[in-house]
């Protein structure tokens, strides 16, 4: 049986990536909407499959339908194309938000069409990349009973895995992404600019440092989070935990109050890990209290390390 023929709303990062690269696993391309139609155009024009503002004149023509607009435009979109005609009995309508449920395209249902979410666990800088990480990802799938299987499917033909998870826990699943992902470029961000304070560029600190942050990813893949964890707090090391609130606290407040949260919670990391016990972790606790307790917090280490029981 031959792959079904998609067409794809939304000529964005992930739109274009999942357009080209299923055609290339055989499945026909109808045609590319967007509301921009110059960005429909690109990738398109790629295809040699029409180019539209108007999306029911190509999700008309195709069995599934993506939806990959941004997150807060997909119901009205898809409201839009049921309104126009433009989904059909049969069809499978996908959007690939993290953080919303199948019923964001569920206007679909009442043209007699499934609907159902199918988000990669990926992130994507542009097209390019997208296309070269989208292959081997993971896929978080939620909908209709009768259309998991045929995204099940399209996840292999994209060389992915998936798992099923229920509407009420997408918002949950997408808040853990965001950690993972944009959180994470966020503290490198913050790395990396306390790095010029001694005078180098952003470039050269993300070129000095990106060894250790590869090295702490290949260490969790291979034991875990927790057994992963290395450095002061997993060791008790309370006076160069101290040390770094003394610093910190010569710059943005934000960035003092977010590494103090950040270790609060790497307590509880160093306990799972076994490498504190309770006594330490009390003790590193009190030393990353809330922003105005700071000064307690270090001159209480300052005190027991002059003052030796």
């Amino acid at each position: 049986m031959g792959k079904p023929r998609i067409a794809v709303v939304g000529a964005g990062k992930v739109g274009s990536a999942l357009a080209l690269l299923l055609n290339r696993q055989g499945y026909p391309v109808a045609g590319i909407a967007s509301r921009s139609l110059s960005s429909a155009r690109r990738v398109a024009d790629k295809l040699g499959v029409p180019a539209t503002v108007r999306p029911e004149e190509v999700t008309r023509e195709a069995g599934v339908v993506f939806i990959t607009t941004p997150d807060r435009v997909i119901s009205g979109v898809a409201c839009r194309i049921a309104e126009k005609g433009g989904f059909l009995p049969g069809q499978v309508v996908f959007h690939t938000s993290g953080a919303h449920s199948a019923d964001e395209v569920g206007a679909a249902r009442s043209c007699g069409a499934l609907a159902a979410s199918l988000h990669p666990l990926q992130s994507f800088a542009d097209v390019d990349m997208a296309m070269e990480n989208l292959p081997g990802s993971y896929f978080a799938l939620e909908g209709d009973a009768g259309a998991l299987p045929l995204a099940e499917q399209i996840v292999r033909d994209l060389d992915g895995k998936s798992f099923s998870i229920d509407a009420r826990d997408k918002v949950l699943y997408h808040a853990a992404a965001c950690i993972a992902s944009n959180c994470l470029v966020s503290l490198i961000h913050l790395a990396t600019g306390l790095y010029g304070r001694f005078g180098l560029s952003r470039r050269e600190a993300f070129e000095a440092l990106y060894p250790l942050i590869r090295g702490t990813i290949r260490n969790i893949s291979q034991v875990g989070p927790a057994p992963a964890l290395t450095g002061p707090v997993s060791r008790g090391d309370s006076p160069t935990l101290a040390g770094h609130l003394e610093v910190l606290k010569e710059g943005d407040p934000l960035e003092l109050d977010l590494y103090r949260t950040l270790c609060l919670y790497t307590v509880r990391v160093a306990l799972e890990k076994g490498s504190i016990n309770p006594a330490q972790a009390l003790e590193l606790e009190s030393l990353f209290k809330p922003y105005e307790e700071f000064e307690t917090g270090c001159a209480m280490v300052r005190s027991e390390l002059s003052n030796p029981a």
